[in-house]
């Protein structure tokens, strides 16, 4: 007798600003549930969280994955829309979020599903929420041992009165070289940051990321390569083979990372040896450090000069565009797109 298939409930949009990067990577998701042997093993019905934070049932999500980006609602709803579960959730076996950023990739959603005691794919509460604030994960790495570029952390606040923002600026003159890079503690896919080279830049750069996020980051700039490790798995994490970004661009912003054409990456990476093995060990230490469970990508920066290896950040939920690292790293360590998904789905727990 044939088992009947799972139901998979993905989630995807949501408020943050990384939602039309979440509308195409969980077109790619769906295709990679639906692909191969998974077509017998799972039903797969999509759900969307709209930009004010709205769900909306499976017709609706069908017409925005068709279109790639958000499109207005039905007009018969009411103006304050859905802000329950839709009609079908209740089917649902195993969550799939696909949230990239904030309310999606921080353990808000993650602890909504935990409330109803349902299964999800990726890390829990914890390992999500420290992986998204970047000072709560720099203090995570510090307290495992794990090299990074030097950095000073903010709040907001400090910017109101011009005397504490003087001496905000001074203290970071004095820590750090230019250039550095100035960032929200709670975004992602680089959405906020800015690289500066002088005082008023940094002003700047402070006054733009404190508009997003109340906790702030700034970091010292090296010459350094982009160097990213994937983990999967729950009892048992398993590294990738690691991979290079490469760019022409001043530095990795969104639209270096989205557009095509703008950037390239190596798989596997051209690396001396044994710094693969450091790159693929640390990331493993990482997600130890942080709880992270499920998958991460786990991005690094390596001196060619100095063979120093500096961890920068891990991401719990990677994206999964055809120009994603996440699912090509996979790739070429030997899993399809539709054996990753259902590994991450036999990942999945409460």
């Amino acid at each position: 007798m044939e088992s009947r298939p799972t139901t998979i409930g993905l989630v995807f949009g949501g408020y943050s600003g990384e939602h039309e990067v979440s509308i195409r990577s969980a077109t790619t998701v769906i295709h990679g549930l639906r692909s191969g042997e998974n077509s017998q093993r799972y039903r797969v019905i999509p759900f969307y969280i709209d930009q004010e934070g709205r769900w909306w049932g499976e017709a609706f999500a069908n017409r925005v994955l068709a279109s790639q980006k958000p499109i207005e609602p039905p007009h018969s709803i009411e103006t304050k829309g859905l802000r329950e579960l839709p009609e079908g959730s209740e089917t649902v076996q195993v969550w799939y979020p696909v949230l990239h950023g904030p309310n999606g990739e921080d353990g808000t959603v993650q602890g909504l599903f935990q409330l109803m005691r349902q299964p999800f794919v990726g890390a829990g509460v914890l390992g999500s929420a420290v992986s998204m604030d970047k000072l709560a994960m720099k203090a995570a790495f510090a307290g495992a041992g794990l090299s990074q570029v030097p950095y000073v952390g903010l709040h907001a606040s400090e910017l109101n009165d011009s005397a504490r923002r003087e001496g905000v600026l001074d203290r970071i003159e004095a820590d750090l070289q230019y250039p550095c890079f100035v960032k929200p503690a709670n975004l992602g896919s680089s959405v906020g940051i800015s690289k500066v080279r002088n005082r008023d830049e940094l002003e700047t750069g402070l006054d733009h990321a404190a508009q997003l996020d109340p906790r702030l980051v700034v970091e010292q700039g090296v010459d350094a390569r982009e160097l990213e490790c994937a983990v999967l798995g729950r009892d048992q994490l398993r590294s990738s083979v690691v991979g290079e970004v490469r760019f022409d661009a001043d530095w990795y912003d969104y639209t270096t990372k989205y557009t095509a054409g703008l950037s390239t990456t190596v798989i596997p990476a051209e690396l001396p040896e044994g710094v693969a093995e450091r790159v693929q060990q640390q990331a493993l230490e990482a997600c130890a450090a942080l709880g992270v469970v499920g998958m991460a990508r786990v991005d690094f920066f390596y001196d060619n000069t100095s063979h120093q290896l500096w961890i920068n950040e891990i991401n719990t939920l990677p994206g999964f565009t055809s120009q994603s690292m996440y699912p090509m790293l996979w790739e070429a360590s030997g899993v399809t797109l539709d054996q990753l998904v259902h590994k991450l789905v036999q990942s999945a727990g409460e």
